[in-house]
């Protein structure tokens, strides 16, 4: 069956329970209390407590740490405004002048990260376009509402004001730099009454960094800072767990986290300040996470909302790691993902369920899936998140049998979850189930590397648990699986047969160099050319189409190997990817080379 026809089903809904319902209304109350707030706070008896409307003295500029295009001046310069993987065409009309291609082009244009771009060109055409279009947007949008307004675009775009406010103000003609100064000063002022109201999550977080910041960074905000401060502390700690992951399981976000809490913290640094505890040790934390969930190719591992590859942000963010060194195997923690290693295999695995129905918005139906590299090379990885200009394969791709794992009657091993509250709360619908979710981890130094874990996602279906061992050999040549589907005590089966699929999807890169044969073996070549055999007993074997949505150029078509049976309740399959003797070991990876992001492009920007 081909990967789209199964998915999180629309008719195939989760029922919030009492103590659910109980959570969304003190989350709806919660809502409107901040509402409430940041209206008074906003208004002209109380603003006055956030400061002078006007920035008009910046005591340091912070580093910006994002890749960096300069050919997208020359885009502009030919015509085409290209954003969030979206283009679009000037015709001599300012950006603004345009019809939002999507959300997240909207989000970006006014979100002004793309005046690293124009920094990055080191051209005075260039510095021009940048000053002409900060004046158009603050003559347009001083005191306006929608998007632009958006606690979180005031963020951004009060960062990327700040961050290359050289780029702006330097040697600027008087009018510029007066409307440029008052409009960062309004926008700072508006924010620190409205933070309140950005979603959960790293949008809130975004906004409170924003704050402090700006605190920092313009004159005349000493007694707004402490605040700010505090502020952010005590939101770093509601969301940076204590092994690093981000509450929404999504590891992605802590690199858009990094890129701007790492100029903060050297921020501190350049006022004579110390950074704030909380601060600090949330950086650190983040990075052993990031280290922790990279794979051999420099990446991130495919979970949970992890979309197109950003290796050299990743790269970036870990140059800052004081430790350094590869990353350690430790027991799944709060995250709940294990990672096991041997010689140049890497394995990555999903231990854990959905996060917070309000941080689900974005999280996959991937329990008990893996990621597996060998060397620099991926081999099996999950389809991932598409970029956001292809949002409309998201649904599919937070689908179970998009991941490396089993999927039961044609049905996610998480239920979506359709109430307007909470759709709107997490940008999408929320996921839920499996409730429990259990792991061990073996692994002695010079020995095979195992985990064991299981869920129960389908028990409220069919009264079954899928239960799930994977074992890395010491020399990293063989990973063994086994896949057992059992019913639990006290609960009752369908008395019917249930069809099963356990999916494996292949890389784009790796090659089928032989389908299943009689035996059920099928032979993958790696871009090194080296040749892995895969087996399995207990099901059928066959190669099918997949797709991997994370990929720079939009969803790819890719294959999959996928072992069918069916259970009426006890069943298990075991099965091997090995490398073949005939070919040599291929060595551990060396360190991966430094990045230089000056004039990487970035193909979604």
């Amino acid at each position: 069956m081909p990967i789209w026809s199964v998915g999180v089903s629309g008719n195939d809904m989760a029922r919030l329970s009492l103590s659910e319902q109980y959570r969304v209304s003190k989350l709806a109350a919660g809502r409107a209390r901040r509402r409430m707030l940041a209206r008074a706070l906003y208004s002209p008896a109380l603003r006055w407590r956030y400061g002078s409307n006007v920035a008009d003295q910046l005591l340091i500029v912070p580093q910006d740490l994002h890749t960096a295009d300069p050919s997208f001046f020359h885009e502009i310069q030919v015509g085409q405004f290209g954003l969030a993987g979206s283009l679009a065409t000037l015709d001599g009309r300012s950006p603004f002048d345009l019809k939002a291609q999507n959300l997240a082009w909207n989000r970006e244009l006014h979100g002004f990260g793309w005046l690293r771009h124009l920094d990055a060109a080191e051209e005075p055409e260039a510095r021009d376009v940048a000053r002409k279009l900060a004046v158009d947007w603050a003559t347009r949008h001083h005191h306006s509402s929608g998007v632009a307004w958006e606690p979180a675009v005031i963020a951004r775009r009060m960062i990327s004001w700040i961050t290359h406010a050289s780029l702006l103000l330097e040697d600027a003609d008087p009018k510029t730099f007066d409307i440029v100064a008052e409009s960062l000063g309004y926008q700072l002022v508006r924010l620190s009454a409205t933070w309140r109201m950005a979603p959960v999550g790293s949008p809130r977080l975004l906004t409170l960094i924003a704050i402090v910041l700006a605190d920092l960074s313009i004159a005349g905000h000493e007694r707004q800072l402490r605040d700010a401060e505090a502020k952010l502390a005590g939101e770093l700690s509601r969301q940076i767990l204590e092994d690093g992951g981000h509450v929404s399981r999504n590891p992605a976000l802590l690199i858009d986290l990094m890129l701007d809490l790492l100029p903060l913290s050297q921020c501190f640094v350049a006022r004579g300040r110390k950074p704030p505890a909380e601060v600090t040790s949330a950086i650190h934390r983040m990075l052993t996470m990031l280290r922790y969930m990279r794979m051999g190719d420099g990446c991130l591992a495919r979970f949970n909302g992890v979309s197109v590859p950003a290796p050299a942000h990743l790269a970036t963010v870990l140059a800052y790691d004081d430790l350094g060194g590869q990353a350690q195997t430790m027991s799944a923690g709060p995250s709940r993902y294990a990672r096991i290693s041997r010689e140049a295999a890497i394995l990555v695995a999903d231990v854990g369920g959905p996060p917070p129905l309000e941080y689900a918005g974005i999280a996959h139906a991937g329990s008990l899936s893996f990621e597996l590299s060998v060397g620099r090379q991926m081999v099996l990885a999950n389809g991932g998140a598409p970029g956001s200009a292809d949002g409309e394969w998201l649904h599919r791709a937070r689908a179970t049998v998009s991941h490396n794992t089993l999927c039961l009657g044609e049905k996610s091993s998480s239920k979506m979850v359709r109430h307007p509250f909470l759709e709107e709360l997490a940008g999408a619908p929320p996921i839920r189930y499996p409730d429990n979710v259990t792991h061990s981890l073996s692994d002695a130094t010079g020995l095979d590397a195992s985990i064991s874990a299981s869920h129960d996602g389908y028990v409220r279906r069919f009264g079954l648990i899928h239960h799930r061992q994977l074992t890395l050999s010491a020399d990293g040549r063989c990973l063994s699986g086994i896949d057992r589907i059992s019913g639990p005590k006290k609960v009752v089966r369908l008395n019917r047969d249930i069809p099963f699929s356990i999916h494996f999807h292949l890389h784009p890169e790796i090659v089928v160099a032989q389908s299943a044969n009689k035996t059920g073996t099928v032979a993958i070549e790696l871009p090194d050319r080296s040749i892995w055999r895969f087996s399995a007993y207990g099901g059928d074997v066959s190669v099918e189409e997949s797709v991997h949505f994370a990929d720079s150029a939009g969803p790819t078509s890719s294959l999959q190997i996928v072992v069918r049976g069916s259970t009426n309740g006890g069943s298990e399959v075991e099965w091997q990817l090995v490398a073949d003797d005939k070919v040599n070991a291929p060595q551990s990876p060396p360190p991966l080379p430094a990045v230089t992001t000056s004039n990487e492009s970035e193909s979604k920007r």
